[in-house]
């Protein structure tokens, strides 16, 4: 009897290994996407980052970690970057003003936060919160994506749980949800905008004043009355 059961089981095993190899077949081909981030402690550290430069072009993400507040401020204003990274391992030197962010949002660029740094010491941590903090403060939760940072597997975490440190970051459920999701899709938008166009142009259609209508926008029985 034990051979008959070896042999359903090594049958079942096949059938496993059959479906499994079948899903392969059927799943989507993983892309993988490269990314340049420069470390910007200088203001000539931007020259390799201008329009006419073809370093960028041969990265779908390039993004920027400015060391100073006047880098941060022209990132946020003149550099042609998809991805700005807010420094969560010490504590701040500046403050997150609000002209460069809106600026910085205004133009389709995103603010990127790690989270590994928040579960690998308490010093760590209280500099990741505070910082985030800080920026969430000024952008109020938009253009916000979160990264791990990891350089080991183990300091992986699942959606769910990024989220929920989203929520100690000062995102609201829904801003930390998009921070994992539709933010991270609008950055490689962006990085393929930047590759292939060189601008947008938008139409907007103008309110047509009524002629019976004066320029004071008083009602036609008025005016008959007047004349």
């Amino acid at each position: 009897m034990k051979p008959k059961k070896d042999k359903i089981q090594l049958a079942e095993m096949y059938n496993l290994n059959k479906y499994s190899f079948s899903l392969q077949g059927t799943s989507l081909p993983i892309k993988i996407f490269t990314r340049l981030t420069i470390i910007a402690s200088d203001p000539s550290h931007y020259n390799s980052l201008r329009s006419t430069s073809n370093l960028t072009r041969h990265y779908d993400i390039v993004a920027v970690y400015p060391k100073t507040e006047k880098l941060f401020h022209a990132a946020c204003t003149n550099v042609d970057v998809d991805l700005i990274c807010i420094n969560v391992t010490e504590k701040s030197s500046f403050f997150y003003r609000r002209p460069p962010i809106n600026a910085a949002i205004e133009r389709g660029i995103f603010f990127e936060v790690i989270y590994t740094p928040a579960i690998k010491d308490s010093t760590l941590r209280r500099y990741t919160i505070s910082n985030t903090l800080n920026l969430m403060q000024t952008c109020k939760g938009k253009n916000i994506i979160i990264s791990s940072g990891a350089e080991r597997p183990f300091e992986l975490r699942s959606p769910y749980d990024i989220a929920t440190v989203g929520l100690l970051f000062g995102l609201s459920e829904e801003a930390a949800k998009a921070a994992l999701s539709t933010n991270c899709r609008s950055v490689l938008l962006h990085g393929e905008s930047r590759n292939t166009a060189f601008g947008i142009t938008y139409t907007v259609r103008k309110h047509q004043v009524n002629e019976d209508e004066g320029a004071a926008g008083e009602p036609v029985f008025k005016k008959a009355k007047e004349s």
